[in-house]
């Protein structure tokens, strides 16, 4: 059964400063990434190919930040788009929106998720 899944047009600007510290960890260019996801398009893709490809371990409900996105989806309130980064070789990365994946992961595994996508 599909759910209904409210997304908002464009990511908030506080998910591209949380990307960066993230992406800090990873990628020496850690700041030129963040700055093309700003400028990048949005796409989609569907939950489960995004989960396929991070080749994270999903986190369950009883997290507290897929709990907060399931009640925020519960209540019809917009979620952010995610923000991904290709890495040649590699699994994606998904710089922000990790829990928002999970969420809607765990009620529709085919639900199409819209995010930015760049590479490394």
């Amino acid at each position: 059964m599909a759910v209904d899944i409210r997304w908002k047009p464009e990511p908030r600007d506080s998910n591209y400063p949380s990307a960066l510290s993230y992406l800090s960890l990873l990628f020496g260019k850690a700041g030129e990434i963040a700055e093309r996801l700003r400028k990048a398009p949005m796409t989609d893709f569907k939950a489960k190919d995004i989960f396929r490809a991070s080749g994270l371990s999903l986190l369950g409900v009883s997290n507290s930040h897929v709990k907060k996105d399931l009640q925020k989806i519960k209540e019809g309130q917009e979620l952010s788009p995610i923000l991904l980064v290709r890495h040649e070789g590699q699994h994606l990365v998904i710089a922000d929106g990790y829990h928002r994946m999970c969420a809607v992961y765990s009620l529709d595994e085919d639900a199409v998720i819209p995010c930015k996508i760049v590479d490394a």
